[in-house]
């Protein structure tokens, strides 16, 4: 089994918005990101998404709904087929929840588009 210490894995990361497989379990997948500036408007057809903020402040923005603002320590589920956007002002930490094979931006197809993952150790 293997032991990812959080810290050291963040510390590791120096893009931002490229997703890094850091475990699996039951066919989903554990990716954690740094993240900075405002991503695309998309949604996930098939598949809810879990936003966890280990550092720094995550702004989701959904259509038609409030927005959702996350602290450390907190998290929120975006349902399949909610259109979303999320948006951090300075660079945030989060932890990311969902199937394997979710493309990051969803339906939608643009230059931040990641169809395979690279694992933390890459």
């Amino acid at each position: 089994m293997d032991v990812v210490n959080l810290e050291e894995a963040f510390d590791g990361i120096e893009e931002y918005w490229e997703p890094k497989l850091a475990g699996e379990l039951n066919g989903q997948a554990v990716k954690l990101a740094k993240v900075k500036g405002e991503f695309v408007w998309h949604h996930h057809e098939d598949a809810d998404e879990l936003f966890y903020v280990h550092d720094g402040e995550l702004t989701i923005e959904v259509e038609d709904e409030p927005n959702v603002v996350l602290g450390p320590g907190e998290f929120t589920v975006v349902p399949r087929g909610v259109e979303h956007r999320p948006v951090a002002t300075e660079e945030t930490e989060i932890m990311l929840f969902e199937t394997r094979d979710t493309v990051n931006t969803g339906n939608v197809e643009t230059e931040r588009t990641k169809t395979t993952l690279d694992r933390l150790d890459e």
